[in-house]
C-alpha cells in the first residue's frame, strides 16, 4: 500500500480509504451483509488499508454497526475511523452529543479519528456557526473523544471558499472524477485547500461506480486503444496522480473490488499517470462531452443569471444523468437537489437573455425546463 501525507496535519494515511456507504447487502439496502463486509473490510486492513469513512445515515444506520462489528479483534486498533454528524438532524447543541453517543455506540469504540459535519452547504455551515457546533466539536475534541474534525461538501465553489475562510480546518472531503472536474468544489476547490495546507480527501471517485462500467462509445475508445488497465484503475489513478489529493475513498461492494482497488492504490504515486493513459482519458472526457444532449461548452458567457441560475452545472448534472443513466440518476438528481434552490434551473424566469449570449446557439430556456423535468 502507498500511503500519502494528509495536508498540513503531517499524519501518513493510506492512499485508498475503505468507503462503507456501498456495502454488500442480502436485499434491502438497509440488510448489510455482514459476513461479506466484514472479509471485506478486514481483507483491506491486511493489505494497507487504514482510513475507514462511513456515515450515521449509511444504510439506514446499519454500516456504522457492521463495521463495528468488522472492527473487532484488533482491527479497531489498526486504522483510523471517519464518521459524519447528519447536520440536517440537529436543531440544537444537545442534538450533537446525542448523536455522537449513539454513533460511538454502534462503532463500538470510545473515540472517532475523523470527524465530518455532513455535506455541509452554505445555509447548513450559517445554522452550524449559529447553534455552537464547532464549539462542541472542540470540546469533544479537548477531551479526546474527536480526533480531527472536518466536512464534506456538496455545493458551489464559492461556498466551498467561503466555509475554508471561516474556520481552521485540517481537512475536508469534496467529490471530485474527471468528469466531474467542474462540479461543486472542483478542480479549482481542490488545488485551493490544498494550497491551505488541508488534507484533501476525494468521494465519488467512480461517479457512483459509472465509470467503471462506462456506456458502449467509450468501451469503444478503451478497446481501440488496446488499454491493458481497467476503467476504474485509471479513473482512481488518475486522482493519484494529482499531489493536491491525500486519500481517494471507494464505496467498495464486493471482495473483488478491494482486491483490485489495493492493486491500483499500490501503483499509484504522482506523476506515474503514463503519458497513452492521460491521452486516454483526455479521449474519454471529450467523448462523454460529444454523448452530451446539451452541448455546453461550459464557457461562462451566458453567466451571471439576473435570477441566479448556474445554468452550467444544471446542464453538467443534466448530461451526466444522460450518459451515465441507473444509479447515476439518483446521484445526479441529489446534486441537483443539493443545489441552493435559488441556482437550480426552476429558478428561471425564461427572460432569454441567456439565449442571445450563448456561442454554442443553445436554447438554453427550453433546455432548462427539461432540467427540471428530469431532476424534479
Amino acid at each position: 500500500m502507498k500511503y500519502r501525507t494528509l495536508g498540513n496535519t503531517g499524519q501518513r494515511v493510506s492512499a485508498l480509504g475503505f468507503g462503507a456507504m456501498r456495502l454488500p447487502t442480502t436485499g434491502k439496502e438497509t440488510d448489510v451483509d455482514e459476513a461479506r463486509t466484514i472479509e471485506m473490510l478486514r481483507c483491506a486492513v491486511d493489505h494497507g488499508v487504514d482510513y475507514i469513512d462511513t456515515a450515521y445515515v449509511y444504510h439506514g444506520g446499519n454500516s456504522e454497526v457492521v463495521i463495528g462489528k468488522a472492527l473487532k479483534d484488533g482491527y479497531r486498533q489498526r486504522v483510523r475511523l471517519a464518521t459524519k454528524l447528519p447536520i440536517w438532524s440537529v436543531t440544537e447543541r444537545a442534538d450533537c452529543e446525542r448523536i455522537f453517543a449513539e454513533q460511538l455506540a454502534r462503532l463500538q469504540t470510545d473515540r472517532i479519528d475523523f470527524y465530518l459535519l455532513h455535506c455541509l452547504q452554505k445555509k447548513s455551515w450559517q445554522k452550524m456557526r449559529e447553534l455552537g457546533v464547532l464549539q462542541w466539536a472542540e470540546k469533544a475534541q479537548s477531551d479526546g473523544r474527536i480526533g480531527r474534525f472536518g466536512f464534506s461538501f456538496h455545493d458551489t465553489y464559492d461556498t466551498f471558499v467561503e466555509i475554508l475562510n471561516d474556520y481552521d480546518w485540517p481537512f475536508c472531503q469534496i467529490q471530485y472524477n474527471f468528469v466531474n472536474e467542474d462540479v461543486q468544489a472542483g478542480t479549482k476547490g481542490l488545488r485551493y485547500a490544498a494550497a491551505k495546507g488541508l488534507g484533501v480527501i476525494v468521494m465519488e471517485p467512480l461517479f457512483g461506480g459509472t465509470l467503471a462500467n462506462p456506456p458502449q462509445p467509450i468501451w469503444e475508445i478503451w478497446n481501440r486503444n488496446q488499454h491493458k488497465h481497467r476503467p476504474a484503475d485509471v479513473a482512481l489513478r488518475w486522482l493519484w496522480d494529482k499531489p493536491e489529493v491525500s486519500l481517494v475513498l471507494s464505496g467498495m461492494s464486493s471482495l473483488e473490488q478491494v482486491e483490485q482497488n489495493i492493486e491500483s492504490a499500490c501503483r499509484s504515486g504522482v506523476g506515474w499517470l503514463e503519458e497513452d493513459e492521460a491521452r486516454l482519458v483526455s479521449q474519454v472526457q471529450e467523448e462523454y462531452r460529444k454523448l452530451s444532449p446539451v452541448p455546453c461548452s461550459k464557457c461562462g458567457y451566458c453567466m451571471p443569471c439576473p435570477n441566479g441560475v448556474n445554468i452550467p452545472v444544471n446542464f453538467e448534472l443534466y448530461n451526466n444523468a444522460a450518459v451515465f443513466k441507473g444509479s447515476s440518476l439518483v446521484l445526479c438528481r441529489n446534486l441537483y437537489n443539493s443545489l441552493p434552490e435559488t441556482e437550480r434551473a426552476s429558478t428561471c424566469a425564461e427572460c432569454g437573455r441567456c439565449d442571445e449570449k450563448c456561442p454554442q446557439a443553445i436554447e438554453i430556456g427550453n433546455m432548462l425546463k427539461q432540467v427540471v423535468e428530469q431532476f424534479s
